[in-house]
């Protein structure tokens, strides 16, 4: 029953995890909602408040005393957390080039790390009560790349190997893990991703080697994710449904272009899959002086 569980959300100040928080509060599940110290205000903008079933704690997620004190907290008061939806996470725009090593160990340590650690902490509850849900929102990077977001697409495909073996591992204590992957959304999400000082530079300065790469990529992902009709809100309504069934898939497409790559990576042989995504690249013509004016062509080493 929901008033007998308790759900903790990471990153629920704003886009899919503020539409998260404000679908949950009007269950009976109890909730603990959680952001960085310095978001938690937005809670207050959107009309989100404490209740009965209702808790909001900051939560840096790469912070350890404050994952083993969220989780501590819920195991003293509520018997422990039976729901986590990891969602917190960032993004930064950069080829591989540009990122060094201290910047894509930010990215995995908000995106992989700290979930898998939360994930951990929560698991031994989980197992005594012979039940559980993990949800983690992952994304369409998690199982196709772009350039310009390696870091990101590296995060989010360790986040997919690691639930996939968990899926193994814990399911003989009922407990059911599930990866949300959105693909492009209608929201302000491409305006918050981080650039590298490296990537910064490259995008605004016209000789260098990748400036093409990212004045292409930028206009481009941000016209798609306008243009989307998936919302935060409709991604949250499909964690909600995942929440509550009974045996829900390890992967959840939770937009129509997710389900639209899931299904190609799987009919089409390999070498034609990345060529036909090449070719769909805004104006990769233009991208570096070696493959100016030309495309690439499949490749005939028989890769599937």
């Amino acid at each position: 029953m929901e008033s007998e569980q308790t759900v903790l959300i990471t990153g629920a100040s704003t886009g899919i995890g503020l539409a998260m928080a404000r679908a949950l509060t009007q269950t009976k599940y109890r909730v603990y909602l959680t952001a960085r110290q310095e978001s938690l205000t937005r809670f207050d903008v959107h009309a989100i408040g404490e209740s009965e079933n209702v808790r909001i704690r900051p939560l840096d997620v790469t912070n350890a005393a404050e994952r083993e004190a969220i989780v501590a907290e819920a195991d003293r008061d509520w018997g422990g957390v039976d729901i986590l939806i990891n969602n917190a996470g960032v993004s930064y725009r950069a080829v591989v080039e540009h990122v060094d090593e201290h910047e894509r160990l930010a990215q995995m340590d908000v995106n992989f790390r700290s979930p898998m650690e939360l994930i951990r902490l929560v698991l031994p509850g989980m197992r005594a009560k012979r039940a559980g849900r993990i949800i983690t929102v992952s994304s369409v990077g998690g199982m196709m790349a772009m350039p310009t977001m390696a870091a990101y697409s590296a995060s989010k495909f360790a986040l997919e190997g690691a639930h996939e073996a968990l899926w193994y591992e814990v399911r003989p204590w009922g407990i059911r893990v599930s990866l949300v992957q959105p693909g492009f959304v209608r929201s302000d999400g491409f305006q918050k991703v981080r650039y590298t000082p490296k990537s910064g530079r490259s995008e605004n300065e016209l000789a260098e080697p990748y400036h093409e790469h990212y004045v292409n990529m930028t206009p481009f992902i941000a016209k798609v994710m306008k243009s989307s009709r998936a919302t935060p809100e409709s991604i949250a309504r499909v964690v909600l449904k995942t929440m509550r069934r009974t045996r829900p898939p390890l992967r959840v497409p939770a937009t129509f272009d997710a389900f639209g790559f899931s299904l190609l990576r799987r009919i089409l042989p390999r070498n034609t899959y990345h060529w036909l995504l090449y070719k769909m690249l805004p104006r990769v013509d233009t991208w570096g002086p070696s493959t100016s004016r030309r495309s690439l062509p499949p490749s005939s080493d028989g890769e599937r």
